[in-house]
């Protein structure tokens, strides 16, 4: 990228953040704009746009810092159960060029919802299942050049 985004200059600490665990290649800070308590930021210290533009070797760093940061708040909020959230690009909603990971813990009470909640026109779960155009949408992603 040509200019440093928002998380690059964090990363930098040219602008203030609240740090809840670093790695070698990622930082993680609390959202100042949080879902909900505790709500963080899990970034790659090398910025790139998108989650595909990561070496297998940062990306795989990335989740290893998703996983220090589950652990902290799981011991903070007594939880193990969380939301884990990566808009890859601005179609997805990513509002901040560079590769970032939400980590939310959920607890019983915190107001959240489900995927779900993101498409509320969807067809509702648990109703009939057309296999059908799934199947067939599954082999042109693999490449089958023999159909199903």
């Amino acid at each position: 990228m040509s200019q440093p985004t928002l998380f690059d200059s964090i990363v930098a600490g040219d602008i203030p953040s609240h740090k809840v665990a670093e790695g070698e290649h990622w930082y993680a800070f609390l959202d100042i704009y949080p879902r909900r308590k505790g709500h963080t930021l899990v970034v790659p210290k090398h910025g790139v746009q998108r989650l595909s533009d990561l070496s297998d070797d940062q990306r795989n760093a990335l989740f290893e810092g998703v996983s220090v940061v589950q652990e902290r708040l799981s011991e903070h909020f007594q939880t193990h159960d969380f939301t884990v959230c990566i808009h890859d690009g601005p179609l997805a909603g990513q509002e901040v060029p560079h590769v970032h990971v939400h980590v939310l813990p959920r607890t019983s009470d915190d107001g959240g919802g489900t995927l779900h909640t993101m498409w509320p026109q969807a067809p509702p779960m648990g109703g009939a299942v057309n296999h059908a155009p799934l199947a067939s949408l599954a082999s042109l992603l693999r490449g089958d050049t023999n159909g199903v």
